[in-house]
């Protein structure tokens, strides 16, 4: 399904999703069975991150699988963004620390001036978005013929890239009330106006 302007219904693009995470779960099959190696980790720590805006020019969205160095292997929505600004950024992650208990990082930025990133990648495990609208934008398309929007290089090279799996990609997108699981986001560069970041006792995460 192609449209050229307008908006997406995100439950009905997952449902169509759900078919290429489903082929990428299938590569963490093989590589927890030592078929496959893996050329990065992650830390496998969920992390919270809330946008009041994210505008973007050049937007994708595939799945891939990441690689946590011990457990097992975490499918993910990759949310990719040539340029991207951010108004509203929090960022949250909770750490239990033995003894202290449960202690909360958390970084703010972008209020009084939208913070800007370049070739902007946002590994997301869950996501609910208030309001999605997009321009020039093809649902279905398959992962390594999205033109519009970026993919990661380390993506594209992996054996989890599955380039026949379900993608999506858009010319630009306004994205409002953002609240996203992740366990990465990376930028090319990334520039937050009025940067804080606070270590508090107990849970005080973005949403």
């Amino acid at each position: 399904m192609v449209h050229h302007a307008g908006r997406t219904c995100w439950r009905r693009f997952a449902a169509v999703l759900i078919p290429g995470i489903a082929a990428t779960a299938a590569l963490a099959v093989a590589m927890a069975q030592g078929a496959l190696a893996a050329s990065f980790f992650i830390s496998g720590q969920r992390f919270q991150v809330a946008v009041d805006t994210l505008t973007m020019r050049g937007f994708s969205l595939y799945g891939m699988v990441d690689v946590p160095k011990k457990g097992s292997p975490v499918p993910v929505m990759v949310i990719g963004a040539r340029h991207a600004t951010v108004s509203g950024l929090c960022q949250s992650v909770v750490v239990d620390i033995p003894v202290l208990g449960p202690q909360t990082l958390r970084l703010t930025g972008g209020n009084e001036r939208p913070a800007e990133a370049t070739n902007l990648f946002i590994n997301a495990t869950s996501e609910f978005i208030g309001q999605a609208n997009f321009k020039g934008i093809d649902t279905g398309v398959a992962q390594g013929a999205i033109t519009k929007g970026p993919i990661n290089p380390g993506d594209r090279d992996s054996r989890f890239f599955d380039p026949n799996g379900v993608g999506q990609q858009a010319t630009s997108a306004r994205l409002t009330n953002v609240r996203v699981t992740a366990v990465a986001v990376s930028a090319g560069t990334f520039s937050i106006p009025g940067l804080f970041e606070q270590l508090k006792q107990g849970r005080h995460e973005c949403f």
